[in-house]
């Protein structure tokens, strides 16, 4: 894929849809494309949090350890953007991520990261929906088990 090519995909990417081409260019030079394969672990939970990922294309679950095995909390499909509370809280991983097609991701290193955050703050503000999105699944989840554990 050409870079030219890859700066149009991150442009249809919500995430970076406000980026100038010339910074997106920079972005889909310095970040890293990777490719798993269906089962290949992205990343694991507990692991350092070094970098996030953006699902170019394909499908991945996100899962956490619990005393009864792996439980899957999330599916990722093409556009999503993953791996960013590690970085942002400097806490290891709180999830393993698995391809469970063919995935291919924008691996973004913990620095250009915040070098993007800051450069445009708009990233943070699209981070914080995504984030304010998945808190509030998440507490909707914890209140419907709350309430079958309660009968």
């Amino acid at each position: 894929m050409s870079l030219n090519e890859e700066v149009e995909l991150l442009r249809r990417i919500p995430l970076f849809a406000k980026i100038e081409p010339s910074k997106l260019k920079l972005l889909a030079f310095t970040s890293q494309r990777l490719t798993y394969k269906p089962g290949d672990v992205l990343c694991r939970q507990g692991d350092p949090g070094d970098a996030a990922f953006v699902i170019v294309n394909g499908e991945a679950d996100v899962s956490v350890d619990t005393p009864s095995g792996p439980l899957t909390v999330a599916h990722l499909k093409q556009n999503d953007f993953v791996g960013e509370i590690a970085i942002l809280c400097e806490v290891p991983r709180t999830a393993t991520v698995a391809a469970v097609t063919e995935v291919t991701t924008l691996r973004i290193e913990k620095d250009l990261f915040f070098r993007l955050v800051n450069d445009f703050p708009q990233i943070a503000i699209e981070i914080m929906r995504v984030l304010a999105h998945r808190l509030e699944r998440t507490t909707t989840d914890l209140r419907e088990v709350s309430a079958k554990l309660k009968t």
